[in-house]
């Protein structure tokens, strides 16, 4: 007689076997896509700095994947993890850093500062926290609007130490506003570590200043990050307002490719390695029997020849004439504009 097939453990937070392998896809495209875009960097194809999120994809991943289509999400440097699940694709990721004429910003800008807001993305800005009050003012608009839409935006830990972040919490607050904001607690502000630029030791405790709900989450657990984000979600959708979640994690690079980390004790940094949000995700679907190690090397596979793909597109395309410039400046830029194009308006006028 046959051995009985292994029972497998209730898949949690109402998620599908489908969910689970989804996320795992995201999870494995972000850590991949990065090590590309690290790859070329070395190489000098990446124009500008390189932000890489080894270790904080799982809650970047898991707080995407608890919205819905409509809702909009303002990520960070280190979220290219959440735009992907919003609809971002590899190949325009690779497009903006390598300030391909192609890319979504034709070459203007690089990294993540770039939107679709039909996919449901709002480009971030350098400066730190400023997100906060832009996000609640979309949040506003959907409330306005009667519409049932969430924002959520992330912050740093150094971000939550500033007057725009308490502005637009405030503000947020007050107008019961449906959003949510995560502060990713990594360690690190650049190389001011946590404890040197606020006093409270839970960045959840901050909450408390505005009223509003707060979890503190463990950031490298993709299931608590998604439990917490879609109570959040909920609650603002049912119009309650704000919630904050401040999820644990830690920045295993640099601030940026060209940070030697020096700050950085190493025992510290083999600490998190061990509590690597990817590892433990997968360990985990093997283990209560959600998949099989054949079904995640299928997932590698398929993320191998996508980063291939899109690797190879974005090398052969073009860098922006200069005179591509002057196209789209305006609200409605004319028709017959190209990023390789020599004119703008298509006759030669400038």
């Amino acid at each position: 007689m046959a051995a009985p097939a292994a029972r497998k453990a209730p898949v949690p937070a109402g998620l599908s076997a489908d969910a689970l392998l989804e996320i795992y896809y995201y999870l494995r495209l972000t850590r991949s896509l990065e090590e590309r875009l690290v790859n070329l960097y070395r190489q000098s194809k990446v124009i500008g700095g390189l932000y890489c999120s080894l270790g904080q994809e799982g809650q970047s991943v898991a707080s995407a994947y608890a919205l819905q289509p409509g809702d909009i999400l303002s990520p960070l440097i280190r979220n290219v993890g959440s735009m992907l699940v919003m609809g971002a694709t590899p190949v325009d990721l690779l497009r903006q850093y390598m300030a391909r004429g192609t890319g979504p910003s034709r070459g203007r800008d690089t990294n993540v500062h770039f939107a679709d807001l039909e996919k449901g993305y709002l480009g971030n800005i350098s400066h730190l926290g400023d997100m906060v009050p832009v996000t609640a003012g979309m949040a506003l608009s959907f409330k306005l609007r009667g519409q049932r839409r969430v924002g959520l935006v992330h912050v740093g830990d150094g971000a939550s130490s500033t007057g725009a972040f308490h502005e637009g919490m405030n503000f947020a607050a007050v107008h019961r506003v449906p959003l949510v904001v995560i502060i990713e607690h990594n360690g690190y502000a650049y190389s001011t570590p946590t404890s040197r630029q606020t006093a409270v030791e839970r960045l959840a405790e901050k909450a408390k200043a505005y009223g509003v709900p707060a979890e503190t989450v463990d950031g490298n657990d993709v299931f608590p990050v998604y439990e917490s984000t879609q109570r959040a979600v909920e609650r603002a959708r049912r119009g309650e307002g704000v919630t904050l979640i401040e999820v644990v994690t830690y920045r295993r690079k640099g601030h940026a490719e060209h940070d030697d980390q020096r700050y950085q004790p190493k025992e510290e940094r083999e600490h998190w390695a061990r509590l690597d949000p990817i590892d433990r995700y997968q360990r985990r679907l093997v283990a209560e029997g959600w998949t099989e190690e054949a079904g995640l090397q299928a997932v590698d596979h398929r993320v191998t020849a996508e980063l291939d793909a899109a690797v190879a597109t974005a090398e052969s395309e073009p860098l922006p004439h200069g005179d591509s410039a002057l196209a789209a400046v305006l609200a409605d830029p004319p028709e017959a504009e190209s990023p390789a194009a020599g004119s703008v308006g298509g006759d030669g006028a400038g």
